[in-house]
């Protein structure tokens, strides 16, 4: 993990689970007085801020660039974004499909709240209240991570996996693919399911783009593509099943994959070219 130094930030509480006392409305401050922490260069905006005495990890997203000399950077004043932060609105959407998606007892990050802050971000050219994201994670490594995540924890992780199968990346597709199962028949499209948003402990992150009946689209014409843009999910899918093998040695055995895959109601169409 690289070490960034942070500065506490004016805040108020914008959405919080009952249960959680403890905030850090933290923002990377070279000229700060405390320390955050940056699991790997694949994390634009999300820190590790302290590790819990129950082994769970407290992240943050949005506390600023994990790269560059510069905590936030614009790409431009017309159309750009503010690299490094979190839009109030894209938080509080994370946080309440991330506690909806938890319900249905799919593994995901456990939401702690949101904090507004007394600043701006750009967003499509136009200024948003900035917002923090405050989470936990039994691991702050997600799968594509591989490289820069510390051997041991990586093999303690994995020896917490379930033993059903003789080879672990079956055991996360059954994992992956029942999540999947679970989202399309409640209607809720991920929108971003891929090797960055699921870690190593299998939890599915990262909720800002997703959909669900409570929180639909605002745009009726993404709203009437949802069908055919739920059925790409199952190849994302694949792929980090297909990635996990690969990064753990194993010769993916697809045979297996798809047996799954079948089981929990999904097809695989052949197309025949001529």
């Amino acid at each position: 993990m690289k070490d960034y130094k942070a500065t506490l930030v004016d805040y108020r509480i914008a959405c919080q689970q009952h249960n959680i006392n403890e905030v850090f409305p933290l923002v990377r401050d070279e000229k700060g007085e405390y320390t955050i922490y940056n699991v790997s260069p694949n994390h634009g905006r999300s820190f590790v801020i302290k590790k819990e005495n129950n082994e769970r990890w407290i992240v943050g997203k949005g506390n600023g660039l994990g790269f560059t000399t510069h905590p936030f950077v614009l790409t431009s004043s017309v159309s750009g974004e503010t690299w490094g932060g979190l839009c109030l609105s894209n938080a509080i959407r994370d946080y309440n499909i991330g506690n909806e998606i938890c319900e249905l007892g799919i593994k995901t990050n456990k939401m702690h709240c949101v904090l507004e802050l007394d600043r701006v971000v750009i967003k499509n050219g136009e200024e948003k209240p900035a917002a923090l994201l405050q989470y936990s994670v039994n691991c702050p490594y997600r799968i594509s991570d591989f490289a820069f995540m510390p051997n041991s924890l990586l093999k303690k992780t994995i020896s917490e996996w379930g033993n059903e199968y003789t080879k672990k990346h079956l055991y996360a597709a059954d994992v992956l693919v029942r999540n999947l199962c679970i989202l399309h028949d409640n209607n809720i499209m991920h929108n971003a399911i891929n090797i960055q948003n699921y870690t190593w402990a299998l939890e599915l992150l990262d909720f800002e783009a997703s959909r669900t009946d409570n929180c639909p689209y605002e745009n009726p014409e993404y709203e009437a593509h949802l069908p055919m843009l739920i059925e790409i999910e199952v190849i994302q899918t694949y792929e980090i099943i297909n990635y996990i093998a690969w990064c753990l040695s194993e010769n993916p055995n697809y045979k297996e994959i798809e047996a799954i895959f079948k089981n929990y109601g999904f097809r695989l169409q052949e197309l025949k070219l001529y």
